[in-house]
């Protein structure tokens, strides 16, 4: 995954005599994983695997794995200079880290949030990151096509949640909860694909980009 946007995101030529390469490291093989673990997470929480009551039983995941897992990645990509593998990471390390705490603020009251502005709060949430998903989504066109695939969907699984939260829908929720289920499965094609050009086999077929 990191090396090819950081194919489709970098240009330039040069004169210098050909040099042996060192080996460039892969950020994706560490944040790939840790989304898809927290997408299941949370799409078996949507689809009711746990009662309502135990909601937050995705959170330790959520929190704990994907969205510090996710800040090493973008640590890692800025440190290679891989500019657009570190803004993706970074933006997702935000909303994962940011739902938890969320979460955790609505449970114990921190934010001062009254019982009926609950659900305003949400989606407010939901309105921001999905905007921010959605222009990502577009400005990542030039990307093989399982990229714009995965941000889209992820743009869906958002609005979908916030109708079922306007709406107080737990079937909207429900169906939210499988394009999470479609979307962890096409980062988890990406982390194979990640993993097995680390471990030296051929890159995977990733679609198109949109825009060439």
């Amino acid at each position: 995954m990191s090396e090819v946007i950081a194919q489709r995101t970098e240009s330039g030529t040069s004169t210098a005599p050909p040099v042996v390469a060192a080996p460039v490291g892969s950020p994706a093989v560490v944040g790939v994983p840790v989304f898809v673990i927290g997408s299941v997470a949370l799409g078996l929480a949507d689809v009711g695997f746990v009662p309502a009551a135990a909601a937050g039983a995705a959170v330790p995941i959520i929190f704990a794995a994907t969205g510090l897992g996710l800040v090493i990645a973008t640590v890692w990509a800025a440190r290679l200079a891989q500019n657009a593998v570190a803004s993706i990471f970074a933006i997702f390390a935000g909303f994962w880290l940011s739902y938890a705490a969320l979460f955790l603020g609505l449970v114990h009251g921190w934010y001062g949030v009254a019982a009926p502005d609950v659900s305003r709060t949400l989606e407010l949430f939901l309105i921001s990151w999905m905007l921010l998903i959605g222009l990502l989504t577009l400005a990542t066109l030039r990307l093989p096509l399982a990229f714009t695939l995965l941000f889209g969907l992820i743009t869906v699984a958002l609005l979908l949640t916030l109708m079922g939260v306007v709406n107080a829908s737990s079937s909207t929720t429900k169906l939210a909860g499988y394009v999470v289920f479609a979307f962890a499965a096409v980062g988890a094609y990406l982390f194979y694909d990640g993993m097995n050009q680390a471990c030296g086999g051929k890159p995977m077929p990733l679609g198109k980009p949109v825009i060439h």
